[in-house]
């Protein structure tokens, strides 16, 4: 059971999760005209009885949620939404799929540690989330461990695709439309792309070798999934400009001016250092990923590839 397959990495996940056996995909809103889309059942994250109602229908194996409220500024006035959606219904899919004795793979975020620092964060760190948006993805964290059910948490950073709301089209858009830009350089952390992780997530479940609960009861538990290498907005911008141009996306911008997080301020704060330890993942599972300059590359083709009307808007 996918929770969210309309999303970033809820969309890459209906590849990757297929041949792993038949999944049965949920998304809030059903009207979609994409024919990649396949039928989805409607699920909504604020509605626990509907969500318990749905599990227990399709009692399935494995429940992978990928969906998530995102929008970081938005969450400072909106906390209860983002509790709902976040830590609410994190938990009652992790309790319903203890009670089925069913598995739960859920995506968490850098945002839950407060960014100080300069080294990479590692699983087992203090946390301290420094807005809604990270406090209530922490406690849907929480919520997933006292459920008592065999889980993987994957914790990631600075998520991208073809689709969606994300950085990279952001900045395709608005480097078509102005000429000057301004953008944060003190932020480090590692873009990850939506593919990646999905491929990630199929290729740990792949070494499941009778159920995914039992897999995961032994080998899972919190684990960072990012990217290899580092880099800030600031020069993720300029990257994402060179190599866009190199594909011929049509762009206008000319500087982009470097500036601290300070001189841009928003309703939500934001971590400085958003780096995080993936040794984990190699150890427990032989994994990594490619570094985040390969996956920007594969993300920018896929764009220039999509038809007018699906660029950046």
């Amino acid at each position: 059971m996918l929770v969210g397959a309309q999303g970033q990495v809820g969309w890459e996940l209906l590849r990757t999760l297929a041949p792993l056996g038949n999944v049965v995909a949920t998304a809030r809103r059903t009207d979609s005209q994409e024919p990649e889309l396949p039928a989805c059942r409607p699920l909504d994250l604020t509605d626990a009885l509907a969500i318990r109602s749905l599990v227990r229908e399709v009692r399935p194996a494995l429940v992978v949620n990928a969906a998530a409220y995102t929008a970081v500024d938005r969450a400072e006035q909106e906390p209860a939404l983002a509790e709902a959606i976040n830590s609410d219904a994190p938990g009652v899919l992790a309790t319903e799929a203890a009670q089925l004795g069913a598995a739960l793979v859920h995506y968490s975020t850098d945002y839950v540690f407060d960014g100080q620092g300069q080294q990479p964060h590692r699983e087992d760190d203090p946390t301290g989330p420094l807005g809604v948006y990270g406090r209530t993805k922490l406690a849907g964290e929480e919520r997933i461990r006292a459920s008592g059910a065999a889980h993987l948490i994957l914790r990631t950073s600075w998520v991208f695709a073809p689709r969606g709301h994300n950085f990279v089209r952001t900045m395709l858009r608005l480097g078509s439309e102005r000429r000057e830009l301004k953008v944060v350089c003190d932020q480090v952390g590692a873009p990850t792309s939506a593919a990646v992780l999905a491929d990630l997530t199929a290729r740990i479940l792949g070494q499941a070798r009778s159920s995914f609960a039992a897999f995961l009861a032994e080998r899972g538990g919190t684990v960072h999934a990012c990217c290899a290498g580092e880099t800030n907005w600031h020069a993720l911008a300029e990257e994402i400009f060179c190599r866009a141009r190199a594909l011929g996306w049509p762009l206008v911008v000319e500087r982009v001016d470097a500036i601290a997080t300070a001189a841009y301020p928003t309703p939500a704060r934001r971590p400085l250092n958003s780096r995080l330890d993936t040794s984990r993942l190699a150890e427990r599972f032989g994994l990594s990923a490619p570094p985040w300059p390969v996956a920007l590359d594969d993300c920018l083709r896929a764009l220039v590839a999509q038809a007018p009307d699906q660029a950046p808007g």
